[in-house]
């Protein structure tokens, strides 16, 4: 058994887990029931939000590690299922270690991506809908539907300006969100502001990752909770920051 091409597989896979929003209990197993599959010796997995590290004693007794960086984070539901599913494959019928690693190099390209022009119509159909949920009335579902689609359009095709700072993207993102709100509800559009605002803002409340956090502290991964709980917490200020700074532009003007 090839120790290096194991151990590059079992990180491939392990990191596509994380990418795709699985909780880190998910991925250290999975990355383990793969090693062990494969007859990996003394086999070791740490996983945290930003970082995959496995290792496993070679053929001649020399222990070898592997770490990779997961800079990206996020939720997909498919690429996820597609991974758990890849991984059982794997485990139960250890096909050699180039088909496997090329099936694992497939997955992301095999999964269905929606055109851009559908995930906005999607980011300017949600708020529409939060909006009735606090009491908002038709027209105020019909300006968060507009301001939800300049958002959308911010983090779809803003990267470039915004970056790749979670803080600074929700920060600004928010202040757009809450100064449109308010010129919208002001041309005669909508009719509180207030509504629009926290309909608008719903897209931008980091609710899967405080779930995820809350549910990797109860499972005894603390470090992994605490991160996510930090980076939670930061988007909510920057939220709180940015809806402040948005609405205090607009009544100056």
């Amino acid at each position: 058994m090839d120790s290096d091409k194991l151990l590059n597989l079992a990180t491939s896979l392990g990191c596509l887990l994380a990418e795709s929003g699985a909780e880190i209990s998910r991925v250290e197993e999975s990355v383990y029931r793969l090693l062990q599959a494969y007859q990996g010796k003394d086999a070791q997995v740490f996983a945290i939000p930003s970082c995959l590290i496995v290792s496993l004693m070679a053929e001649d007794g020399r222990p070898v590690t592997r770490m990779r960086r997961i800079s990206a984070h996020g939720t997909d539901l498919e690429l996820l299922e597609s991974c758990n599913a890849l991984c059982r494959q794997l485990c139960r019928t250890v096909p050699p270690l180039d088909e496997a690693r090329a099936m694992v190099d497939r997955l992301p390209a095999s999964c269905r991506r929606h055109r851009p022009a559908t995930v906005l119509l999607g980011y300017g159909i949600a708020p529409a809908f939060f909006c009735p949920l606090f009491g908002g009335g038709f027209w105020d579902s019909l300006s968060a539907f507009f301001c939800g689609l300049v958002v959308g359009t911010c983090l779809l095709f803003g990267g470039r300006w915004l970056g790749s700072n979670s803080f600074l993207r929700t920060l600004i993102c928010s202040g757009i969100a809450s100064l449109l709100s308010l010129l919208l509800v002001r041309a005669g559009l909508g009719n509180n502001v207030d509504l629009v605002t926290i309909g608008v803002l719903m897209l931008l409340v980091p609710g899967v990752a405080l779930t995820n956090a809350m549910r990797e502290i109860v499972a005894g991964d603390t470090y992994s909770g605490l991160s996510r709980t930090a980076e939670a917490i930061l988007i909510a200020t920057g939220i709180a920051l940015g809806a402040a700074v948005g609405l205090g532009i607009g009544y100056i003007l």
